[in-house]
Order: C-alpha cells, then structure tokens, then sequence
C-alpha cells in the first residue's frame, strides 16, 4: 500500500492511493462555544438537498448533542472501540504531537472481505433519529446533577453541541474504499463528490467513513453525499457578481455565527502553504486555536473546531488530539488579531479568502481565567477587520465594539 505524508498524524501512512492535492482545499471553522442548536444550519440543507424520495433519513449537516447524541447514533464511539482493539499499545500521541497509533488504513485491510478501511454499516434503527438525546447531560451518577453545581474550567454535568458535515477530507475513506472508483476530490476546491453514473450503491463508502456522512439512498441504489454546495462556490448564485464564490446554505444560514469557511492554498506535498492573511490559515496554523475532528482516524479532515471550554479535558483529547488546552486557552484569552478574525464569523455570505486588521481605540478591560486557574486581564480594543473576497473586493468590514444606534421618541411611523 502507497505511503502519504498526513501532516495532522505528524507522519507517513499508509492509503491505497498515491497523494494528490488540489491548488486550493475547501476548509472551515466552526466555534463551538457558541453554538445554540437552533437547526437552522441542518433545515437549511434539508430544504436545499435532501428533501426528495429516498432522502427522508438524510441529513447532509446535523448537529448533535454531545456525549450521548450522535448520527447515525454512536456514530464515534463505535469505530473508536473498533480501533482500541486494532490499536492494543493504545491511540497515543508523542510530546512532538506524532500519533502512535494506527489509523483506520493501517487497521482495517481485509483481502477476504475485499475491505480497504475499517469501517461499520450502521443498522436502520442506528439511522432512525437524527437528534437522538438532545441537550442529554452527563452528571456524576447518571444524569444527576453534580452536589456543589458547576464552575469553569470543567462543568460536572456537561453536554455541548457539534456541528457536523462532510470534512472533504484530504485522504478521505470514502473514495479509499469505492470498489468502483466513483468517489473523487475536485481539483479546483477539494471537494468530495460521488459520481452518481458510476456509483452502484455498494455502501462501502457509508462503512468506510468514519464520520458517516455518506448516505446510501435506496429509490436509486445509490450512495450521496455533502457536495460543499459547490455552485455557490464556484460563483454561480445570482445574488452576487458573477464569479465570487459565497458560503454553502449550512454557513449562510447559520444564526449563533459559529462559522467561516474558506479555501486554503495547497502545497504539493498536503501542506498549506503559508498564508497568515487567510483566516482559517490564520486560526489553524497560526493561532491553533482551530483543531480536527478526531484526526486519529487518519482521513485529515478539513473540518475543524474552537473545542468548548466548559467539557472535561480527556473527552476534548480524545475528540481534537493534542493541543486542547492551549486552544481554549488561546479563545478564552485572545490576541488583538484573533478577538478581530472572530467578529468575521458570519459578518459576509461572502467568503473571504483576505483579512486585514485596522487597530482602534481600548474600549474596555475583562478578567479571565485560564484553563490553568491562572487570571489574566484582557484588554479590549475597538478594532476593525476587514474581509476581502476572491477578487480582492471588501467584503465585510466590522468593528469589535458594535454601533449602538438610538431610537428617537418620534419618527416617521409612529403612532
């Protein structure tokens, strides 16, 4: 089997495809610390792709109350048992942030079952809610309560919600285990599609993804998926100028502003090239703020997470690898820079591929305290970030400090 550099494990494994990059990487951010579960994200997919016959059970984007929620349910916990036992030294990550583990390429070739990737199918009833527990809490016995209530850094009784769609993954399981070779990345954004005239409606990608988020649709024997709203990527919405690529449905609509999306320069070998002026580059590379969800998995994943303060620190190692706690910290105590690249979130259907900040005035000061216990003070300033769209257009200019306007007593529609 070929090697390939993954950069998030920090080594070369093993993936039945020789490596291959686009020039630019769709990729994402999503905080979830303020995520308020309204759905808005999930029925804004559902109205645009999935609302047809033989999609009743599709949800392209979901988000699910975490530990207990999960689509299909226990979708995580399955394959990481499925790993524990391929892994018998342990899933373990080196000082360095190397991860000593096996992946579900190097655990799950089986020539008898013509299987590429270690994967499960899912039964119907696994299929059946697609937010199953909702806002289910865990506590110290069951779902109880903890005696002396809850205090940062870690809650005694947590739950949070996670945001879920395709990664568009840079070695995606799906497309390693098509045995009809139907799944490709695009070479212009990475995206992830399946061709619907070759796909025969094997179901291997639906075993093989370790996120499940290859759905198997049964009025036409076939597999679909997230396609990244592509369209709107390419620039075809009507709404705006000819060629300026805008957020997918999910991002656009999405109420709390925990998102932002862009697309990252590749180099050849699967690095992002450096570009601190993109803001996705700028909170995974820079900042680290942003990490993979479950990267043990191996398929480097271009969805990532601003992890939630409030969960107990081994739930978050297992979920994101290394480096939980200097995020958190790095969100709880921002920079100038990163305080201005969060106020971006969702300031645009546009996506902004360029950010510039503009440094203002203090406006205030906060006590914080670190995931250490350490208190800090935070200074906040008034500073503008501005976001610039493919063509080098402005996109979004906001400042920190949000205008408070004033109604006055009388104007033109009163009564």
């Amino acid at each position: 089997m070929p090697k390939v550099m993954n950069h998030q494990l920090g080594r070369e494994m093993d993936y039945p495809y020789e490596a291959a990059y686009p020039d630019r990487q769709f990729a994402f951010v999503f905080n979830i610390n303020r995520c308020i579960a309204c759905q808005t994200c999930t029925m804004a997919c559902k109205s645009t792709w999935t609302y047809g016959d033989g999609q009743e059970f599709m949800w392209w984007n979901n988000v699910e109350t975490k530990p207990y929620g999960g689509y299909p349910q226990h979708w995580d916990s399955k394959l990481l048992s499925m790993l524990e036992e391929k892994n018998p030294e342990g899933q373990t990550w080196d000082e360095k942030g190397t991860f000593e583990g096996k992946t579900i390429f190097e655990t799950g070739v089986d020539p008898d079952r013509d299987q590429r990737v270690l994967g499960y199918l899912p039964g119907d009833e696994e299929w059946q809610a697609p937010n199953v527990f909702e806002e289910v809490a865990r506590g110290a016995k069951g779902l109880a309560g903890p005696a002396n209530g809850v205090s940062l850094p870690e809650h005694g009784t947590w739950f949070f919600y996670l945001q879920r769609l395709c990664n568009h993954c840079s070695h995606p399981a799906c497309l390693a285990a098509c045995p009809r070779q139907a799944i490709y990345k695009r070479e212009e954004d990475g995206i992830v599609l399946i061709d619907q005239e070759r796909c025969r409606g094997y179901r291997k990608c639906v075993e093989a993804c370790p996120y499940k988020k290859s759905l198997y649709r049964p009025n036409t024997n076939t597999s679909e998926k997230c396609i990244a709203c592509y369209p709107r990527i390419e620039g075809k919405d009507s709404e705006i100028d000819a060629g300026i690529p805008i957020e997918t449905r999910c991002m656009s609509a999405c109420v709390g502003k925990i998102r932002l999306q862009s697309l990252v320069q590749m180099e050849r070998d699967g690095s992002w090239k450096n570009d601190p002026d993109n803001p996705i580059y700028y909170m995974v590379h820079e900042e680290r703020v942003a990490l993979p969800l479950y990267p043990q998995f191996g398929t480097s994943p271009n969805g990532f997470y601003i992890p939630p303060r409030w969960v107990p620190r081994s739930y978050l190692d297992q979920m994101f690898g290394p480096g939980v706690d200097e995020a958190i910290e790095r969100y709880v105590y921002p920079s100038r820079r990163l305080l201005a690249v969060l106020a971006l979130f969702r300031a645009s259907r546009q996506i902004i591929f360029r950010f510039e900040v503009e440094n203002g005035k203090k406006v205030g000061e906060s006590e914080v305290t670190l995931p250490s216990g350490e208190s800090k003070t935070l200074e906040i300033f008034n500073d503008k970030a501005i976001g610039y769209d493919a063509k080098g257009n402005v996109a979004v200019s906001i400042t920190i400090e949000e205008p408070v306007h004033v109604r006055p007593k009388e104007h033109y529609n009163s009564i």
